[in-house]
């Protein structure tokens, strides 16, 4: 289940016994357990009937007493067990010891009054192992991984609709393009463009334009652009824009030879024959920054692409050996780039 269907559910005050929240989107758990306490019992009955455990310092056979526990004057008991760290393949030696064997006979058979929630915020579980096999199989799972391409826009919809507004196709292009995948960030810029168009309103690009925040990753994308464009003013310009938000130069380079380095993976991959799908798995990166890379990775050649990486490395290098002042070591990294870009087209 997504977690939006999830919070929809938490709402209608729908709850289930046991969940299972495992991902490294803190945002999406955040707003889970936010939900769930919130339209799962009364602000008065929180300090009685809620309680929440870190499982690297309380062993999961307590939290499970606990919640076989009645209430104290409550309808309901909400429990939540952060950090299942046993439930990976490899588990960091601590002095608890848990007794998975327990949180399973509680699940096949989960106490009435109580509302279980287990937390798993990793990347990876142990799927083989019979505790997580039978939490996938009882519990309600929710995956709270980082947003895939294929859902950025229906996730953008929805949060422009539960801030009361409206948003275009073009508009939530421009929105992934400017702001990136960052759910909290999603939020707070969604919050805010609200604000402005006013409730029942329809988001406008221009209004995108006026308002959206630019995050130092998403300047780097525009410097790219830039630097394909051979536009060294406008570079210079988002440079500027950079350093105002006390963006240090040895910093803006990593940032731009990240760039580089991904599309020339890219470029090298594309040509093995690897599809977009591969490469996300093969160099770690998110759908949409493959995609874009494939989309760039056609404006250059490969040996364009390694003569940049060389101008970055020595230009970091000059930087940090005090040779030449950040500011001006950066614009003409910029200068020799975008010449090395003109002398090629």
């Amino acid at each position: 289940m997504s977690y939006l269907a999830c919070i929809e559910e938490m709402k209608k005050r729908k709850f289930a016994p046991v969940y299972y929240f495992h991902g490294t989107e803190t945002y999406m758990i955040e707003a889970l357990k936010q939900a769930l306490i919130t339209n799962g019992m009364d602000e008065d009955e929180q300090d009685t009937n809620l309680s929440i455990y870190d499982l690297e310092e309380t062993p999961i056979q307590e939290v499970v007493t606990d919640a076989e526990t009645f209430p104290f004057l409550g309808e309901r008991k909400i429990i939540m067990a952060t950090n299942a760290d046993f439930l990976r393949a490899k588990p960091v030696k601590t002095e608890i010891e848990h007794m998975p064997e327990v949180l399973i006979d509680y699940i096949q058979n989960p106490a009435p009054y109580s509302i279980l929630v287990m937390i798993a915020p990793y990347e990876k579980v142990d799927e083989r192992k019979k505790v997580v096999k039978q939490l996938k199989k009882v519990a309600k799972t929710v995956p709270c991984e980082p947003l895939k391409e294929w859902n950025m826009h229906e996730v953008i919809g929805t949060i422009a609709k539960e801030h009361g507004v409206s948003i275009s196709d073009e508009v939530t292009t421009y929105f992934i393009n400017e702001i990136g995948t960052n759910l909290m960030i999603i939020h707070s810029e969604m919050e805010k463009l609200a604000l402005y168009v006013g409730e029942g309103n329809e988001i406008r690009v221009e209004d995108a334009e006026l308002l959206l925040s630019s995050p130092v990753n998403s300047s780097a994308l525009k410097l790219m652009d830039a630097i394909m464009l051979n536009d060294l003013a406008k570079a210079i310009d988002i440079t500027k824009d950079l350093e105002k938000m006390n963006e240090d130069p040895i910093a803006l380079i990593a940032l731009v030879a990240s760039q580089f380095r991904t599309l020339l993976h890219v470029k090298l991959l594309k040509q093995k024959g690897y599809t977009q799908q591969q490469m996300v798995s093969q160099l770690k990166i998110h759908p949409y920054v493959a995609k874009l890379s494939i989309q760039r990775q056609s404006k250059f050649q490969v040996k364009e692409l390694k003569e940049a990486m060389d101008l970055l490395t020595e230009t970091d290098a000059q930087i940090k050996s005090g040779k030449m002042d950040k500011s001006l070591a950066f614009e003409l990294l910029l200068y020799r780039l975008i010449s090395k870009r003109k002398s090629v087209s």
